[in-house]
């Protein structure tokens, strides 16, 4: 059985890689089952299964189901962040982009990096110090909390809806690639696991599934640039001339430009991948998991070093891809074409260097690492949902733990069922846009909320409500308007909007939005939140009145 559709909507549909989607293009195949790695995903499931059993005898309360106590250390909380970062696709596309565009490769590398100094020195420290369960406790801290809660809380639920049907359908395909599966049963796994972790287990399960699955992906990603190092001497002359000589396109690869050929789009791609990141529920909700602000910050701290040296990894692995697996005919179908298309040559270097084991080794950890960031993503939307909509706007605060956790489970169930029905629905469409979707609506609607909350003194309701739906409409907008979805998805001729990323323009419009209607406010109401800056700031730079950890 062939499928035909772009490697894009294929593999790249599990992570913001999509963003880099249209720089590739292939054929992807339903290969042979693939037992090794079979049996060592069992052994993966068996393991976090153990774990999940150990989790849900200490969940008896929502802070230790939201954000396990707080009692998550710096270093596990940056191995966790890492691990629901980087995803199955970061390791696949962008050593297939290095692949195919050399440089261009560690643009997008560096893109998803530079987000997480801007959290490290502005967020991480006020995230913890305001905040208790979801970011909306932090930006709704002094403005009106129904209305605040109300936005944040569908800012978070449309990322967690798009980021989530591009995961699975990703998870499909590459499952289907991987281990010879078939696309219904694949899907249906990752909705039945990921709901099993998140509903027993929660915070507690999730965390030690990120940490797993992050030592996984490093041990693997490592052992395959040591051994490519070691095919050119330790040299990184050798690896970069020898590739120049064999590549098709010759020194090109060595300079960049060839992926993003103007600068208005390269600026919206890169506030996307900066700003979005900082909007990110699922990353944000990470924060509380830490008993105070001096372990939040050590743990963007050790993510963003975790997270560095694994995009350097996928760089000599792009390269080392250039010389082991395209000057290989046992990696090529008859026309000369990589065998799955160009996603798969990290698999087929796994192969090169390390054999089948090694092979159905890096099978294993590809399927765990979508089951990591699904589980992320599903307790960040079920938080939205039980936390932000049913305990603070409609019980208005005062409902009881017992009932609030009892919507938090349903509403897992709910985005269990939904991701799987979703999964299938979307199988056959080019879903290339929605990650890259998702990152646009974080950074125009979450992001600008969320930061201006923290540090404008003069933000108020109306301008926070008013700027942010303006940014989170303007993004969906554009990205319905541009070449991406226009012409790509919809058939049209010409796009409306000429360039594919709209997070320039629509975190533009969220910030003048929120500036402009904040200081037109000159309600009674507006005073009063303008005053309430001064004891927020105090708290968010001392902890005063922080929740601590929860006592086991």
């Amino acid at each position: 059985m062939i499928a035909r559709f772009l490697t894009a909507a294929a593999l790249l549909a599990a992570s913001p890689m999509l963003l880099a989607g249209e720089a590739l293009t292939g054929e992807v195949q339903k290969q042979a089952t693939n037992w090794t790695a079979i049996s060592m995903f069992v052994i993966f499931i068996a393991l976090t299964m153990g774990i999940t059993k150990w989790a849900a005898k200490r969940n008896t309360s929502t802070a230790d189901y939201y954000t396990a106590g707080g009692s998550i250390t710096g270093f596990q909380n940056g191995m966790a962040i890492a691990g629901d970062y980087m995803s199955a696709a970061s390791f696949l596309g962008i050593s297939a982009l290095v692949f195919t565009s050399g440089y261009d490769g560690l643009i997008y590398s560096i893109g998803f990096l530079v987000g997480w100094p801007l959290i490290l020195f502005l967020m991480a420290e006020r995230l913890r110090n305001l905040g208790k369960f979801t970011f909306s406790d932090v930006a709704s801290y002094r403005l009106g909390q129904t209305q605040i809660r109300i936005l944040s809380a569908f800012g978070s639920l449309v990322v967690v809806a798009f980021y989530l049907i591009a995961q699975m359908v990703g998870a499909g395909k590459l499952i289907q690639l991987l281990f010879g599966l078939d696309y219904y049963v694949a899907v249906i796994l990752v909705g039945v696991l990921m709901v099993m972790y998140v509903l027993f287990g929660g915070m507690l399960a999730t965390t030690w599934v990120q940490i797993i699955k992050a030592i996984l992906l490093l041990s693997g990603a490592s052992f395959m640039a040591l051994m490519v190092m070691k095919h050119v001497g330790f040299d990184f002359g050798t690896l970069f001339s020898e590739a120049v000589k064999i590549h098709d396109k010759g020194t090109a690869i060595m300079s960049p430009g060839g992926l993003v050929t103007d600068p208005v789009s390269a600026i919206s791609l890169g506030l996307a991948l900066m700003f979005g990141t900082a909007g990110l529920p699922h990353i944000l909700m990470r924060f509380f998991t830490v008993s105070d602000a001096k372990e939040a910050r050590k743990s963007v701290f050790y993510a963003t070093g975790f997270i560095g040296y694994f995009y350097i990894l996928t760089f000599i692995i792009g390269f080392g891809a250039i010389l082991l697996v395209s000057t290989n005919p046992e990696y090529k179908d008859a026309t000369g074409a990589i065998i799955g298309g160009t996603n798969m040559v990290a698999i087929h270097l796994a192969n090169a260097v390390g054999g089948n084991l090694f092979l159905g080794f890096i099978s294993a950890v590809a399927f765990a690492t979508i089951l990591a960031v699904v589980s992320g993503l599903t307790l960040a939307g079920a938080s939205a949902v039980s936390h932000d909509l049913y305990a603070c706007v409609i019980k208005k605060g005062k409902a009881k733990e017992e009932d609030e956790m009892r919507v938090t489970k349903i509403t897992t169930l709910s985005l269990g069922v939904l991701a799987i029905l979703l999964g299938i629905a979307f199988e056959k469409q080019n879903i290339a846009f929605m990650v890259g979707l998702a990152f646009s609506i974080a950074a125009s609607c979450n992001f600008p909320v969320l930061f201006l909350s923290m540090y404008w003194k003069n933000l108020t309701t109306r301008g926070a409500l008013i700027g942010g739906s303006l940014g989170l409409f303007t993004a969906l907008l554009l990205t319905v308007l541009s070449p991406t979805v226009w012409v790509q998805v919809l058939g049209n001729a010409q796009a409306i909007f000429p360039y594919s990323y709209p997070a320039l323009f629509s975190v533009l419009v969220a910030f003048i939005g929120i500036w402009f209607f904040s200081i037109t406010d000159k309600s009674k109401m507006a005073s009063d939140e303008r005053e309430r800056f001064f004891p927020q700031f105090v708290r968010s730079q001392t902890g005063l009145g922080a929740t601590g950890a929860v006592a086991h």
